[in-house]
């Protein structure tokens, strides 16, 4: 029996989650595998290496978006699973807006992100 949950995102850029991981100072690997309870593994596009012996994955979906598949119960037992996945999808939307703001046409409006903790 598997571990592995898989959880629906709103994540569609991999290079924008790759350098929001990185800014967390999460190493991750790509096309690999997730690690889950007892040796269980499974493919993922985008992995996040974490400390122990889980890891968290990403599987792009046919829409574009991207699932999260972990060993959930496996991951809470070094880290706080939800500040963990809320941090990723703070920092990978902060990043998407800065990209977007980026975008030819968009330099000059005038934005402000407020970001809600």
């Amino acid at each position: 029996m598997s571990h592995f949950s898989t959880l629906r995102t709103k994540i569609t850029d991999a290079e924008i989650l790759k350098s929001s991981l990185r800014d967390l100072g999460i190493a991750i690997k790509t096309e690999a595998d997730v690690r889950g309870y007892n040796g269980q593994r499974v493919r993922a596009d985008l992995v996040a290496i974490l400390e122990g012996e889980y890891d968290l994955g990403w599987s792009r979906n046919t829409d574009g978006t991207f699932d999260l598949i972990a060993d959930l119960w496996g991951v809470a037992k070094k880290h706080n699973q939800t500040e963990l996945i809320n941090s990723i999808n703070q920092k990978y939307a902060i990043n998407k807006t800065l990209a977007e703001v980026k975008r030819p046409g968009l330099q000059n409006a005038n934005v402000k992100l407020v970001v809600h903790s």
